[in-house]
């Protein structure tokens, strides 16, 4: 099926006799517009050598990274697109002078006006966590954290665990709480022990903060708690899990009734916990059972008066954006300066909206979709999605790898899947949030006890699957296992990723991509551990899963070899479920163009041929800079490769890109036959 070809309206010559008048003439139909952006190409690179520069050179060597951005791409552009299509709504909220009490509209605009109230926040200073603060000060026994922590978790303090409420893994059809590992100040375990002297240089920049902090907090002797602080994290984060480790779902599925719960961590009072924090629940899962087992030993051989020091940063680092001035400057300045490289606090209206797009991003959300989406969207998008289903159905046919009894298995989870565009069905409910206008932090935390105990109150409820986990102006898209669903929110689906105007190819390299992507989420090397219905169990032949990891061994030591920074290369195990998702994606969204031209040759656009413009619409869409501290930072912690490696590293594994431009042993894309990876 062509998904948006260009039609031109035809109307039919007008017949006039007798009167000397020639007929008039049809106009000709406007030529197809190819989608591609050629003001950002390079003529001096060839997608040849490099795709990633040759498509988006121009605009790397002219672009700066916004002062406020660690990086800047299309996601970016997109994503300031909606960003600002927000702030009307939200300060359409915010002027109105009709807004019944309790309304969503009083919601959206009182809680962006308690934020841009910056003279109210100086005024009050550190005065709205102070009671909070009291409340950690006045434990007078380690037997009183549980109790604590839990009050934590609720107004959205992660330490030193975190709580996840999710379907159960092994039954999908009723909800479990999971307990993580958490509570670190930084982005990853190795910011504490790696000997690199990056890594150095940010823990002293860290012990510094957590100073300042402190004394801004009126804390006696801040360096000395400050100390304690780093000691409790480095041996917290001696204890965690590696992000390979922790993103393996057979790994991390550990279901504990209270009694094993208890063995694990000796001596810490999970009944008073579970009391606190309403989990009534026989049982749960623990991700990371040496982690939390650890923090038993940790429990009993940490002074109170250290757990009071950390648990009093954990609070500030929650609520700093949210202070007076000097806070927000202190969060800024080692948060966002010193790991990700960002230069500038970005302006307080881009944080005000953001807090309300994360504190009620569905009521806001339903006001977006209704001005900025409407239903034809939605259509063309589902349209789409169809093919790129149908095509994946075809591809498990072709694939020499795959015995009988695995492919019918997978033919069936596909024919599952969910799929959800542009927004809910089903809007949240926030009647039960109260927002004032004269209250920030108070209305923070609110947010935050409101958002917790709507997860809390799923234990026991049949599972909700309308439920999103994306507001619907949110740029992104993804796939749940549980669920088996893939998501796509209504901001994602515009220019460069979907263009209404555009010839299929482009579209089908850019979103068809990202539509393959999150199909193929649901058979990479974690998704694939999960049946049609959202349980995780093992649906394929031994020898497929040897061969299929065979293959993926192959895809974990081609992104080991990439660079980003110097002296630090990307993990390719880490990365692996996207990589696999990327590859698949690509592969099964050029089979989709393929058949969308129902055996027509495809029209030659701007010089381009279709198989050409989808690969160059492919690497248009990961257009990005990013400054060193956001690699390193993604290097650690993000299973995502960089931008520069998912357009190059990708197409390299896909013979219709080297047949779309004549690829040859000598080009810098080049990858010899039998090299190529074939998963999907």
């Amino acid at each position: 099926m062509r998904y948006n070809t260009l039609l031109a309206l035809v109307v039919p010559a007008l017949l006039v006799t007798g009167c000397g008048r020639k007929p008039p003439v049809a106009e000709p139909a406007p030529a197809p517009v190819s989608g591609l952006i050629k003001a950002n190409f390079d003529p001096k690179l060839r997608p040849q050598d490099d795709l990633f520069r040759a498509v988006n050179g121009a605009w790397l060597a002219k672009t700066e990274i916004p002062a406020d951005k660690s990086s800047y791409g299309a996601f970016d552009i997109v994503a300031d697109q909606a960003e600002q299509e927000l702030r009307g709504i939200v300060e359409d909220a915010a002027t109105a002078k009709d807004n019944a009490a309790g309304s969503e509209a009083q919601k959206i605009g009182d809680l962006y006006l308690s934020f841009m109230d910056e003279p109210r926040a100086d005024e009050l200073g550190f005065k709205p966590l102070a009671e909070e603060f009291a409340r950690i000060d006045a434990l007078k026994s380690k037997s009183e954290l549980p109790a604590l922590i839990a009050h934590l978790h609720r107004i959205g303090v992660e330490a030193p665990y975190d709580a996840v409420v999710h379907q159960d893994a092994h039954d999908a059809t009723q909800y479990i709480v999971d307990y993580v590992q958490s509570g670190l100040g930084m982005p990853d375990r190795d910011y504490y022990l790696s000997t690199d002297k990056t890594f150095v240089d940010l823990r002293q920049k860290y012990v510094a903060h957590v100073e300042k902090m402190l004394s801004l907090a009126g804390v006696s002797d801040a360096a000395r708690r400050a100390r304690d602080v780093m000691e409790f994290e480095t041996q917290l984060a001696a204890k965690q899990w590696t992000k390979v480790d922790a993103r393996d779902a057979d790994k991390t599925y550990n279901k504990l009734d209270r009694a094993a719960l208890k063995k694990l961590t000796l001596g810490y009072d999970w009944d008073a916990y579970f009391s606190e924090a309403g989990v009534k629940a026989d049982a749960v899962v623990v991700s990371e059972p040496s982690y939390l087992h650890g923090f038993g030993i940790l429990y009993w051989h940490t002074p109170l008066n250290v757990f009071k020091s950390y648990l009093k940063q954990r609070l500030l680092d929650a609520y700093a954006p949210y202070l007076s001035a000097d806070f927000v400057a202190e969060n800024f300045a080692f948060n966002k300066r010193a790991l990700r490289g960002i230069q500038e606090q970005r302006p307080r209206w881009k944080r005000g909206v953001a807090l309300v797009d994360n504190a009620i991003g569905e009521a806001a959300g339903k006001l977006y979709v209704a001005k900025y989406f409407p239903p034809a969207n939605k259509a063309r998008m589902q349209a789409l999605v169809q093919n790129l289903l149908n095509a994946y159905g075809q591809e498990f046919d072709s694939l020499d790898w795959m015995s009988e009894d695995t492919r019918h298995a997978a033919k069936a989870k596909l024919a599952t899947f969910m799929t959800k565009i542009g927004y809910p069905d089903k809007w949240r409910d926030y009647s039960t949030l109260d927002i004032r206008k004269d209250d920030l932090v108070g209305n923070v935390m609110r947010a935050n006890a409101f958002e917790y105990q709507r997860n809390i109150g799923k234990l026991g409820q049949p599972v909700d699957r309308s439920e999103w986990g994306m507001t619907p102006q949110t740029v992104n898209a993804y796939y749940n296992p549980e669920l088996n669903e893939i998501v796509f929110p209504a901001a994602i689906l515009r220019p460069p990723f979907f263009d209404m105007t555009a010839d299929d190819a482009v579209n089908y390299g850019s979103i068809g991509a990202v539509i393959g992507h999150e199909i193929s989420h649901g058979f990479d090397d974690q998704g694939s551990k999960y049946d049609g219905a959202g349980n995780l169990k093992d649906w394929w032949t031994a020898d497929d899963r040897r061969k299929f990891e065979e293959k993926t061994k192959a895809l974990v030591e081609q992104y080991n070899q990439y660079e980003p920074v110097k002296g630090m290369k990307l993990n390719g195990a880490l990365t692996l479920g996207e990589n696999i998702a990327d590859l698949g994606g690509l592969v099964i969204a050029h089979k989709a163009y393929t058949l969308s031209l129902a055996g027509k040759p495809a029209p030659v656009i701007d010089g381009y041929t279709g198989d050409q413009r989808f690969f160059l619409g492919y690497a248009q869409a990961w257009m990005e800079k990013d400054r060193d501290e956001s690699l390193i930072s993604l290097i650690k912690s993000d299973p995502h490769s960089p931008p520069e490696f998912r357009a190059n590293g990708t197409p390299v594994n896909v013979p219709a890109f080297f047949d779309a431009f004549g690829i040859k042993p000598g080009d810098g894309m080049y990858k010899a036959p039998e090299a190529r990876i074939r998963i999907w």
